[in-house]
Parts: C-alpha cells; sequence; structure tokens
C-alpha cells in the first residue's frame, strides 16, 4: 500500500517522564525520514511534554492539533492556541501545558544538516519510568519486545539495564547489536556510568574501543 491513515487516538498512549504522554506517530506509520510523535494532555494544566533541550543541532517543530498550548522556551511564554506552528532551535530549553483539555502537539524534528537516523526511542519510552526507578528486572523480563523491535535506541538502554543487574554476557551482546545498527551510541557508551560494571570486561573494552 503506498499510503497510511490514523488518528492521534488510534496511536498507543504511553506514559513517560514528568507525567506527560506520547503518542508514537513515527513507528506507527513507518515513517523513516523524519522524526515526528505526539503529546496529549487529558486534563487543562497537563504537562504536554518533558522540559528538555534538544541538543547536537536537533530543530523542532510543534503544531498544535486541537486544544489550546502553553509553551515556556528559554523563559518566554508562547501562547499557542489550535493551528499554531512554534519552531525551536537546537539547545533552546522547553516544555509546554495544556490550557484546555485533550490538548494535542504534533512535534517534527530532525538534526540539521544530517539524514534522519532512526533511533526508535518512542519504543523505549514505555520502559523509561521503570528504568529511572530502578527496576531493571521490569525491563529485561519484557526484552523480546525490544529485540523484535530491532531499533538500537532500545537496545542499547535494554543492556544499561542487564549491566547494572550484573548481567553481563547479555548487556555485551545487546550493545554489540547496538553499535551495529547505530554506531554513533559507541562515543556515548564510552561515558555512560550504566556501564561501569562492566569496564574491567575485555569484551567491553573492545567494543567500545
Amino acid at each position: 500500500m503506498s499510503y497510511r491513515a490514523t488518528t492521534i487516538d488510534e496511536l498507543q498512549d504511553i506514559a513517560y517522564r514528568q507525567d506527560t504522554h506520547v503518542r508514537p506517530v513515527r513507528h506507527h506509520l513507518g515513517i523513516t525520514a523524519f522524526g515526528t510523535n505526539a503529546w496529549t494532555a487529558a486534563n487543562e494544566g497537563d504537562r504536554l511534554m518533558p522540559e528538555h533541550e534538544e541538543d547536537a543541532g536537533n530543530e523542532e517543530l510543534y503544531v498544535v492539533l486541537r486544544g489550546r498550548a502553553r509553551f515556556e522556551i528559554d523563559g518566554d511564554t508562547v501562547d499557542a492556541p489550535r493551528g499554531m506552528l512554534v519552531f525551536v532551535r537546537p539547545e533552546s530549553n522547553r516544555t509546554a501545558y495544556a490550557e484546555e483539555a485533550g490538548t494535542t502537539v504534533l512535534a517534527i524534528g530532525n538534526k540539521v544538516g544530517q539524514p534522519y537516523e532512526v533511533s526508535g526511542w518512542e519504543l523505549w519510552a514505555e520502559f523509561q519510568l521503570a528504568y529511572e526507578a530502578g527496576d531493571y528486572d521490569a525491563v529485561i523480563d519484557r526484552r523480546e519486545t525490544l529485540e523484535a523491535s530491532g531499533y538500537a535506541f532500545g537496545l542499547y538502554n535494554l543492556a544499561c539495564c542487564e549491566a547494572l543487574s550484573g548481567r553481563n554476557e547479555d548487556a555485551i551482546d545487546h550493545l554489540r547489536v547496538a553499535f551495529e545498527r547505530q554506531p554513533s551510541l559507541r562515543d556515548l557508551a564510552k561515558e555512560d556510568s550504566d556501564f561501569d560494571p562492566l569496564r574491567n570486561e575485555p569484551a567491553f573494552r573492545e567494543l567500545v574501543g
């Protein structure tokens, strides 16, 4: 089929950081040329997206699909009713709140001057809260989901959980696959404290160079 059609409400509602909810638009539709996901808020006053900065040259465009949002960007407030486009440059601190129940914002982004690299972070999103709570076994028990997705980012984070829970061989195996699919993750692993339990493992040292 040459097209796919859906609505935001048909997509999986994933509880994410800072009490936000993300919908995996890019993954659901099979988009590979650019990143795009939706943020939804059930109630007025709910946070729409986590407070964060996009580094490494990543630009983002936010489109208010329904409701009304209040963006907070580098200390400025932007009122964004339905239909408003809000463009945010890299390394700018941003978040948004729902001014009306049911507010929905579509986010579209990519790194400046680089082809889009599919990381699959949105599939990892449903595991993020367990990871932050230190419930690594909850992630590992569902490793088949991350393995089946084939996305490097999820496999990398699965390896983090395995390293932190003492499953060194599994961590190295998943890390090897993650590097093969997204070589840029190798530099991240060199400084990632989650892999401190592996620092003395010859196989890990060989992997990260």
